[in-house]
């Protein structure tokens, strides 16, 4: 950032912008919003569904315990294959504001002449949200027993 200390990192997330001295570690969260970073689309699209990606993640995998009881002689297909779909659902709706978070992320308001870099938490969302699709999918081909019958 220029006309700051050289170890200055100034983060800005979805609910949150903190400011962080590299070399002593000190960190100050809660900086103004003096740019208008949280006004963006990306920003507030990402306030929305990120929350609701987990509440749908969570409701997922209490479907998915009901439906893969290992514990008893058969799983329950219809309840296995459902969970699958809300997962699946659940991390689309986490991959869709980490891409647009991403394709925005040179246009979104920065000082002048910074350097921008993407954070761990949006690589860990990507990571996370395809391995989410992946758990959903696998899930939903549950479906496949119900059609076999």
């Amino acid at each position: 950032i220029p006309n700051q200390p050289i170890d200055l990192v100034l983060e800005q997330g979805i609910w949150n912008m903190c400011s962080e001295r590299q070399s002593t570690h000190d960190r100050l969260c809660g900086q103004a919003d003096e740019m208008g970073y949280f006004e963006q689309v990306s920003v507030r699209v990402a306030r929305g569904l990120m929350p609701t990606s987990l509440v749908l993640t969570l409701l997922g995998l209490v479907v998915a315990a009901l439906g893969v009881r290992c514990w008893q002689k058969e799983p329950r297909h219809v309840l296995a294959g459902v969970a699958g779909l809300m997962l699946l659902l659940s991390g689309l709706l986490s991959l869709v504001p980490a891409s647009w978070y991403t394709h925005d992320l040179w246009a979104l308001p920065a000082a002048a002449d910074s350097t921008l870099v993407v954070g761990y938490s949006l690589v860990l969302s990507y990571l996370g949200s395809c391995l989410e699709i992946l758990g959903g999918l696998s899930l939903t081909l549950s479906f496949h027993h119900c059609c076999k019958q």
